[in-house]
């Protein structure tokens, strides 16, 4: 068994990039909590960063350098949210392998998650442009 076996991948990295772990935690620590209340932020701004991104997509008005931007902070954001469901992935996973865990009946499949604009209304995949082709050199 790893050191690394239980350990919560935490949302912050070390200064020279390297993933960060709590180790031995129920939850309930300063740093469990800290922990949950950036994941929180962070899921909110990239529900915010979608909206902002529906809205530049819907105006059909951009300059490649808005395009770019969007880009960047799309990434960002993204690799943000993928660190958060790596952990919150891990810590469902050592549930599901307690046996004295709830075992509570997952059988009504995903739910919708809260708070998470879909752009139904601004840019979707109906409304891209239709692509150009162009003769390569």
């Amino acid at each position: 068994m790893s050191p690394l076996d239980g350990a919560r991948l935490l949302p912050w990295t070390s200064p020279d990039g390297k993933p960060c772990y709590l180790l031995a935690s129920d939850g309930t620590g300063y740093v469990s909590r800290l922990a949950d209340e950036m994941e929180a932020e962070q899921m909110s701004s990239a529900a915010e960063l979608i909206e902002e991104a529906c809205r530049i997509l819907a105006g059909r008005t951009w300059t490649p350098g808005e395009l770019h931007l969007l880009a960047v902070e799309l990434n960002d954001h993204l690799t943000k949210v993928h660190r958060v469901s790596e952990s919150r992935g891990a810590r469902l996973r050592l549930l599901d392998d307690d046996p004295d865990a709830d075992g509570g009946d997952d059988s009504d499949g995903p739910r919708p998650v809260a708070g998470v604009p879909d752009c139904a209304d601004g840019f979707s995949p109906q409304h891209r442009p239709a692509p150009t082709s162009r003769a390569l050199p």
